[in-house]
């Protein structure tokens, strides 16, 4: 009987130290070289940076509250907003009424402080990470008001960097179109004064 699992356990071993070879260790360096080769950017994190410094990545939203910048999605992080260590989303289903009470309020806040037409559904709700970087581009343009007012510029002068940095479809078809926040404040911050 033992001679019979010792004969079984040699191939065992083996066959365990091969495949941890082969999925530990090869596989994982075959898809960083080939992703650094063929995608650098975003095998790096797609970092955007302002000389040397990393100020932020194009896959994660950042928090702007200052009235001359534009606002993303609301962030479903705690213990703080665009927390990429605690990516989440609230698990509140759309049948809850504590949902609908959180996507009121957000959408109350918003129109107390800018254009009391409806609010875009993106700027009250939040995406499922909780750290999505984009907004749709009617969410931009409802903010375009407020922030040419916090910085002193045209209306038609924020409402043309808003269209300049309007991501299409992927391929034509595939997704919505979108604009990354980060980017959109950092051309602002390059056109004009900022309060």
């Amino acid at each position: 009987m033992f001679a019979r699992f010792f004969e079984q356990l040699k191939p065992a071993c083996s066959l365990f130290l091969w495949l941890s070879l082969l999925t530990g260790l090869v596989y994982p360096a075959l898809v960083t070289i080939l992703g650094t080769g063929l995608w650098p950017q975003q095998a790096r994190g797609s970092l955007i940076k302002q000389g040397e410094t990393v100020i932020g990545s194009a896959l994660i939203g950042q928090s702007f509250a200052a009235p001359g910048y534009f606002t993303g999605r609301p962030s479903a992080t705690s213990p703080d907003p665009y927390n990429a260590a605690a990516s989440a989303g609230s698990n509140l289903a759309a049948s809850n009424p504590a949902l609908r009470e959180l996507v009121e309020a957000r959408a109350a806040a918003l129109s107390d402080t800018q254009a009391p037409r409806p609010v875009p559904m993106d700027l009250a709700t939040a995406s499922g990470s909780g750290l999505d970087p984009h907004l749709s581009p009617a969410a931009a343009a409802w903010q375009v008001a407020r922030v040419a007012k916090a910085r002193g510029l045209p209306a038609q002068t924020v409402a043309d960097l808003v269209a300049r940095h309007t991501e299409e479809q992927l391929w034509g078809f595939w997704g919505e179109r979108r604009i990354n926040v980060l980017a959109l404040n950092l051309a602002l911050d390059a056109a004009g004064s900022r309060q």
